[in-house]
């Protein structure tokens, strides 16, 4: 007769490494999706999990090298900056197959010399996505190599110098580019924007080298720009429908209109059929209102929804020209208005200008729920900012 010890819990069936390692067991599109979203430093790290998981890391085509890939405690920049470059040689060194994405942007990084090395590795493979950004030092040239990517989707560069090989015939597969803190000649700028045939994302901001944003994109539908610059224009930009413009600096009318009597207002809008958000920022009101500024636009913007405008009320140019496009968007559906107040010896006196009673035909057809009322006393006590939606009902 045997004795059954019932004290002792019943032994369970021993799982197999399969049912325990669930993660390698999982379809190979998932696996490289959760690869996919680690930080560089946990995606080499995996190699440690089984010999399976050895070389796994090492196929991803989307390489990120920011503040996530380095965890030092020391404020030594030389250090910080040697085990960063040997962080990228040793990825790259490793590395199999495509490159699709390739960013590097780390707070402690200049632009040295081992950056020419990465560039001429990743051009050889098929980039779609470059991504530069030099937080510190003087700015980076990127090396010829660079210009030869034609795979290139999404270009964005942070503080560099560019200066294109003479044989740059420009990014044929180009849809997205990012400049900023750049500088580039009047004549390279002009011929990188005619030459990508696909772009249709393009941003700039606080650049050296261009006075005229002359904008040739035959499918460009998002432009933001921010910075220093004489003039802007518009040609062969049919579906362009996004616009953000910053003018930096402040300008002075008066000698302009002298120089120029056309309307810069006029000449804004007339390659832009198709715009259905624009915001107007900084100072770039008072550009638009140089020359003859029109009561209304000759074509109004009927496709245009959100508007955003940056005025000096005390400006009777700015709100002269702010009413033309206000009365030249039939279908407005949201309006943001902000004040930027002046210093001036002698003001002029055209607050009054938005109280006349042009503005209640002019907006009759609105559901205003009073915001339009509060808008105007806001105009009266000089408030510094003043922010308003309104809703256009069909007549």
């Amino acid at each position: 007769m045997s004795i059954v010890n019932q004290s002792e819990p019943p032994r369970l069936p021993s799982k197999t490494k399969a049912e325990l390692d669930r993660i390698s067991n999982l379809p190979r599109h998932l696996v490289e999706q959760i690869l996919l979203h680690l930080p560089i430093r946990d995606l080499v790290r995996t190699s440690v999990l089984s010999r399976t998981w050895r070389y796994k890391w090492a196929t991803t085509p989307y390489l990120v090298f920011d503040k996530q890939c380095l965890n030092v405690s020391s404020q030594d920049q030389t250090l910080i900056k040697n085990k960063l470059v040997n962080i990228i040689d040793h990825v790259l060194l490793l590395h199999k197959g495509p490159i699709h994405k390739f960013k590097l942007s780390h707070r402690d990084l200049l632009g040295i010399t081992d950056i020419d090395r990465w560039i001429l590795y990743i051009s050889r493979s098929s980039i779609k996505e470059f991504i530069l950004e030099i937080w510190k030092g003087q700015q980076y040239m990127p090396p010829s190599c660079l210009f030869n990517c034609q795979n290139l989707i999404h270009l964005e560069l942070f503080n560099c110098l560019l200066k294109p090989p003479l044989t740059f015939k420009g990014f044929k597969n180009l849809r997205s580019l990012d400049l900023q803190h750049i500088t580039i000649i009047q004549d390279v700028f002009e011929n990188l924007i005619s030459s990508c045939p696909l772009l249709e994302r393009l941003t700039l901001m606080n650049f050296t080298g261009v006075t005229h944003l002359n904008i040739d994109a035959r499918n460009l539908q998002f432009f933001d720009v921010g910075g220093n610059f004489d003039d802007v224009s518009f040609q062969n930009t049919p579906h362009l429908a996004l616009v953000s413009i910053g003018l930096y600096v402040n300008i002075n009318n008066d000698e302009n209109n002298a120089q120029d009597s056309s309307s810069k207002l006029l000449r804004f809008f007339v390659n832009l059929p198709q715009i259905q958000r624009l915001e107007v920022q900084n100072y770039f009101l008072k550009y638009l209102a140089i020359g003859n500024v029109p009561s209304r636009l000759p074509n109004p913007c009927v496709d245009l929804n959100y508007l955003s405008i940056c005025v000096d009320f005390d400006d009777l140019g700015e709100n002269t020209a702010a009413l033309c496009l206000l009365r030249s968007c039939p279908n407005l559906q949201e309006l943001e208005m902000l004040t930027r107040l002046e210093k001036r010896t002698t003001v002029e006196r055209s607050t009054n200008f938005w109280e006349d009673d042009h503005w209640s035909s002019q907006f009759a057809h609105l559901r205003l729920d009073g915001k339009w009322e509060l808008m105007k006393e806001l105009l009266r006590f000089r408030r510094a900012s003043i922010y308003a939606e309104v809703i256009y009902l069909d007549p």
